[in-house]
């Protein structure tokens, strides 16, 4: 989510089920980007809060994790620096970091480099960001994800039409943007969502 988001809605949606956030805004700078992850952490205390790209932002306020998108750092250079500062006690438990991935190659390499989980797509085509490869298709993520050492999780287009699809070809959770913040009702959603997927995980 981004400052442009209804942080308002933040508390209802994690009482409906979306048990990680994930903050990103690339037209904030760092000071912008570190006071807009603390308030997101303040609004949601029992769910994870992970920061997109700046994994300087999430080790400094102490965030969850980190998600790495294929232009980002590398996997490997950010799990050292995120055990670096785990050894001078930066950090208050395990640090996640969660790599954007296309094939079952993908998924293979970023679990070697030190990635928790992987996200897989877009599955399906998105207007949420710009400039994405085409989409992977039910098929593509199955492909991707199976025998996957960490959990694969769709991304791009998912909506509360089509998640059932995407768990049943094999993803472990889903990460969703305009399939919460566009619906009529984003708490709605954000529960529908959170049915199809658990035990598993939605994240925002």
């Amino acid at each position: 989510m981004s400052s442009t988001d209804n942080l308002s809605l933040l508390p209802a949606l994690a009482m409906a089920g979306v048990d990680t956030f994930q903050v990103r805004d690339k037209d904030l700078e760092r000071a912008g980007l570190i006071e807009l992850t603390a308030h997101v952490m303040a609004l949601v205390p029992a769910a994870r809060v992970i920061v997109n790209d700046r994994i300087d932002v999430a080790l400094m306020i102490g965030a969850d994790g980190v998600h790495l998108g294929a232009s980002d750092m590398a996997v490997a250079d950010a799990r050292r620096l995120a055990d670096r500062a785990s050894g001078r006690r930066f950090l208050m438990g395990p640090f996640l970091i969660g790599a954007t991935c296309r094939t079952a190659a993908d998924v293979a390499a970023a679990a070697a480099a030190g990635a928790d989980y992987a996200g897989v797509g877009p599955v399906f085509a998105t207007t949420s960001k710009a400039g994405l490869p085409s989409p992977l298709g039910l098929d593509g993520l199955a492909a991707a994800g199976m025998h996957s050492p960490i959990p694969a999780l769709g991304i791009g287009g998912i909506t509360t039409d089509n998640v059932e699809d995407v768990m049943a070809a094999g993803a472990d959770g889903v990460a969703v943007i305009g399939g919460i913040w566009n619906a009529p009702d984003p708490v709605a959603a954000a529960r529908a969502l959170a049915a199809a997927v658990r035990p598993e995980q939605v994240t925002v």
